[in-house]
Formats: structure tokens, sequence, C-alpha cells
């Protein structure tokens, strides 16, 4: 199968025979994960979809030495690096992913599926997918996702702080949002919309200065800048500049099934996530998990970390195998 190279449009064809990982998804997680794989000498294919979590925002936070940088920058700079060590970047879409099988020397080997009908064969499995954000279905709302609209008071909070801000009620994690985003401005509105508040959370948001509105939001209006305000069912207008949402958060998880990697629903609702454990090593031999898709509240940084993690305990486990099948034959 042709695929087509993320960086430049160049087409490649993927490798035959088995590699050592195939990693799936190539966000922070997944490509700190193959960079790891690479160093080490591992053969590694990462698939990606070219379709990042971050890619509306105009620079990633938190993340020491890189503070600011554009997301398709820092993916770009991530693809050219695993590559400098010999791993391989391609852009693709995972349609399944078979289930283990036994090599003639007892290894494991996945097969990995792609749209338009490519096949890779791997002896180990990272997947870094990611998670798909779904907001509330408020008119005017998705258009302003990553600007006026955001989801983490650390990876977007200075940027907004000291902005008429709003909160937008969609659970339980929206009470916190409140409490962390007050302390980036003084003028904050609470809007409850489908949710109910109690009275000694009301007593605490009265205390920090946070007005709570009731009357359900109709609408997010906007002007030439950006939102304007919120607009209530009954007609009246809320002035904002900026809206703080809890989003949805859904592991992606397409192509995957086939897997059966354990998942487990998120508190209130909030989404789903594969279930991981030490360094991301799932209850399947031969998988491993990392970043969003596992830790939907990871930034950037803590996705690439748990990346790094995942691809070292990757090649322990090569490693061992690898022993073994010597082993093995030595004593034949």
């Amino acid at each position: 199968m042709n695929a087509s190279d993320v960086d430049g449009g160049v087409v490649g064809t993927l490798p035959g025979g088995t590699v050592d990982a195939v990693v799936i998804g190539g966000g922070a997680a997944g490509l700190n994960g193959a960079l790891m794989l690479a160093r080490s000498r591992r053969s590694v294919v990462v698939i990606d979809s070219g379709a990042p979590r971050n890619a509306p925002a105009e620079g990633v936070h938190g993340l020491l030495g890189l503070d600011g940088v554009p997301p398709a920058e820092l993916l770009a700079r991530g693809r050219a690096e695993v590559r400098r060590y010999g791993g391989r970047v391609v852009t693709g879409e995972v349609t399944t992913a078979a289930p283990a099988e036994r090599s003639a020397e007892g290894d494991l080997r996945f097969t990995v599926t792609l749209a338009g009908g490519g096949t890779l064969r791997a002896r180990r499995l990272l997947v870094a997918t990611g998670l798909r954000d779904v907001l509330p279905d408020v008119p005017g709302l998705a258009r302003h996702w990553g600007h006026g609209v955001v989801h983490c008071p650390y990876c977007h909070g200075w940027e907004v702080r000291d902005e008429p801000l709003g909160v937008l009620a969609t659970g339980p994690a929206s009470l916190h949002h409140a409490l962390l985003f007050r302390q980036l401005t003084d003028d904050l509105v609470y809007f409850t919309h489908t949710t109910e508040l109690d009275e000694e959370t009301r007593a605490r948001f009265a205390a920090r200065g946070i007005r709570v509105v009731d009357t359900p939001v109709a609408a997010v209006e906007s002007g030439a800048k950006g939102i304007t305000g919120l607009r209530l069912s009954d007609g009246q207008t809320v002035p904002r500049r900026v809206l703080a949402v809890a989003s949805g958060m859904w592991a992606r998880t397409e192509g995957l099934d086939g897997l059966r990697l354990p998942r487990e629903d998120l508190p209130g609702g909030a989404g789903r996530r594969f279930v991981s454990g030490t360094a991301g090593v799932t209850g399947v031999p031969g998988v491993w998990v990392a970043g969003n898709a596992a830790d939907p509240t990871a930034q950037v940084g803590a996705s690439a970390a748990a990346g790094a993690l995942a691809g070292a305990h990757i090649n322990a486990d090569l490693a061992t195998a690898d022993t073994e099948a010597a082993l093995a034959d030595a004593v034949r």
C-alpha cells in the first residue's frame, strides 16, 4: 500500500515483514513513544490520521522550554526527530487491529489494517489515539472552540486572564472549573444551564464573587472579534468574552474493537478512556496505551512523558522476548 508522508506529501511504501512496533496515533504521546523505540534501534511505524485534538489552539502552553509553540510546529519537529533515528511516520487511518497470534518462536504478532487495504505486522502495539471532545449542543458554541471557548485553565488560562468569563456547566467537573478559572479573572459568571446547583456550592461561589445564572442558555452570540455574550432562554443576554466548558472526553477507538482493550466510563458521564496500568500496560498482552486515550486530563507534556515511558517498557519487553528466542535457538 502507498501511504502519504505526514510532513511533505511524499509517497512511500509501508514496510513488509514484521516490525517491532506500530504506534497508532501521532500526537505527543505516540511520537515520543516512537522516538524512544527508534533510539533503541527498534523498527517502528507511526500511523497518524492528521487530526490532533489541539489543532484549533494557537499554542501549546505549560510545556517547559517550548511554551507557546504552535501545535503543528511541535508535531512537525517530533516527526522529524522520529525519522532521524529510522522510524517511519505515515498518514493513515486504522480500520482493524487484529488480536495477536503467536509466531513459530512463540512471540506475539499483530496485524493492523489501514483504510485502503494496506497492512502491517507488528510484535507490539502502542495505542496513542487521543480523544474526541464532545461539546454541549448550544448554537454558536462549537465555532469558537479553541479560541473563545476553552476547556483547560492551564492550557489557555493565562491568555484569557481578566476577561469577562463564563463557565457553562455540563456536569460535576464544571464546579471545579469555576474555582480554577476564578483564579484568572474577577468577572466570572457560572451558567447552570441544564444542571442543578446545591445551596452549599452557591454559598461557596458567592464567597468567591462568582455570579450564578440559572436560566438555560439558548445560544452563544458573536461579533467581529469573537464571543460577545450568552443569550438566555428568556431573551436576555449576559455579556461575556470567553466561555469555559468542560467537554465530554471520549477516547478514540475507531478500528480497535478487535483488540478488546478494557475501557471505563469517566465519573459523571464525562466520557470514556482506555484502562491502563504502570507505563501504559493494558490487560491485553503486547498492547500499551499512552496519552489522552488513557488519561483524558493530561496536557501535552504529561502525554509525551507517558508515551516515552510506554516506549521504554515496550523496548524492555522486546529485549526479553529477543533473549528468550536466542536462548531457545542456542539449546536446539
